[in-house]
């Protein structure tokens, strides 16, 4: 459980990483920005490395949970889907920065920690394709291009204004 303090630096360091990305963002930026010194952001972090681990680690291990929770609240795999959208456009129109970070810092991570986020992505594309009627690696394909069309809200102007017609677009892909 993260304390009050690491949260803080977290969500500061999403959108300073987004901004600026991984390597454009030092521990005396981010302390700076959260009220510490940079080497107070060690008290709570073993490094910077660590940090950007527990960013992109937990928001996978998140969607993941969370995925679970809406396919075990549904009655039938119809409903998963529709709750599994409205689950992930709730993600990407609320934590931009955190895509944002993935998409360009994933490879800044250790190769464990990259290995670890991709089993965990891998996991949440699954728990999509299973609630599909059809095959698998078409399945894949569907997930991952409603995942490219939700996670596209970092770069529209007032994606909220536009959620509604994203839902509507990824379940009829998933559907198609």
């Amino acid at each position: 459980m993260s304390t009050p303090r690491q949260e803080q630096i977290l969500r500061e360091a999403a959108r300073m990483f987004a901004e600026y990305g991984y390597h454009g963002v030092s521990t005396e930026d981010l302390g700076a920005a959260v009220g510490i010194s940079g080497p107070a952001v060690y008290r709570h972090f073993a490094s910077k490395d660590a940090l950007l681990a527990d960013l992109l680690v937990g928001i996978s291990e998140e969607l993941l949970q969370n995925g679970r929770v809406e396919v075990a609240g549904s009655r039938h795999p119809t409903e998963a889907l529709e709750r599994l959208v409205d689950k992930h456009l709730e993600f990407s129109l609320t934590e931009p920065d955190l895509i944002r970070v993935q998409d360009r810092d994933l490879a800044s991570l250790s190769p464990a920690d990259q290995r670890q986020v991709r089993r965990l992505q891998r996991s949440y594309v699954e728990l999509w394709v299973d609630q599909l009627s059809c095959d698998r690696e078409e399945g894949r394909a569907r997930a991952h291009a409603v995942f490219g069309l939700l996670n596209s809200t970092p770069h529209l102007a007032n994606a909220p204004q536009h959620a509604a017609m994203l839902k509507q677009m990824a379940l009829a892909a998933l559907r198609s």
